[in-house]
């Protein structure tokens, strides 16, 4: 049996949550890459219909209007050894969502509740038959609330801010401002009426504040290992 499959031979589900900056999307994609699963960037997905809703001049705090905005979008992720290339009704936005008035967009589109349930309806599909590493902020409360492995990655407000500013081009928002939108994102994100920002109750928590990138991923990947094995002797 493989060492990536549980003990009915099915591929898993890797769940991995946590706020704004924690790095989540680096170590899903470290984790798919190791374990040749996918990785759903579920974040990707609401940066695009952000992205379709400020082309369109949809209010970001009409829930109903995103709601019918997201029904006829079409969002679709494909894998590739640098990272997922995000389509937007057959375009190629993956670029275009990474930028900080996508971001901070995203995440005003997100606290709607008709959006998130539209977009677990998705997330749900694209991991359905396992094997894939999923990355957010409610995958192991809401989308995958079964998932074999759950992650709550974490780290110093002050630390995610700083490493969100050094992914930032060189002419963007100072650092101060940086940090201030990431503590807005978060109060937002943890007191939303729908899916809020909390680790599951059998989440294992990951605190990367003093840990390096290495750290993170052989940390998580023992987590992984070790729930595998667990599996697999059932």
């Amino acid at each position: 049996m493989a060492k990536n499959e549980s003990a009915e031979g099915r591929r898993i589900v890797i769940a991995i949550d946590g706020p704004a900056g924690s790095g989540k999307s680096t170590l899903a994609a470290l984790l798919a890459k190791k374990y040749g699963y996918i990785n759903i960037e579920t974040g990707a997905m609401y940066r695009a219909l952000a992205l379709k809703a400020m082309l369109e001049n949809v209010p970001l705090n009409s829930n109903d209007a995103l709601a019918t905005l997201a029904r006829r979008s079409s969002i679709e992720l494909l894998a590739r050894p640098e990272g997922n290339r995000v389509l937007l009704d057959g375009d190629d936005v993956t670029e275009r969502i990474r930028r900080e008035d996508i971001t901070d967009a995203a995440s005003k589109v997100s606290i709607h509740p008709t959006v998130r349930e539209w977009m677990v309806e998705r997330q749900r599909e694209l991991g359905a038959n396992g094997g894939v590493v999923m990355e957010g902020r409610d995958i192991g409360t809401k989308v995958f609330p079964d998932a074999e492995v759950k992650l709550f990655l974490d780290a110093a407000p002050e630390v995610r801010g700083s490493r969100r500013f050094l992914q930032q081009p060189a002419a963007s928002a100072p650092p101060e401002s940086v940090l201030a939108e990431l503590r807005a994102r978060d109060e937002r994100d943890r007191t939303r009426a729908n899916s809020p920002l909390v680790p599951a109750t059998d989440a294992v928590l990951i605190n990367s504040t003093h840990l390096t990138l290495d750290q993170v991923l052989h940390t998580a990947s023992e987590i992984i290992e070790s729930r595998m094995a667990e599996l697999q002797d059932r």
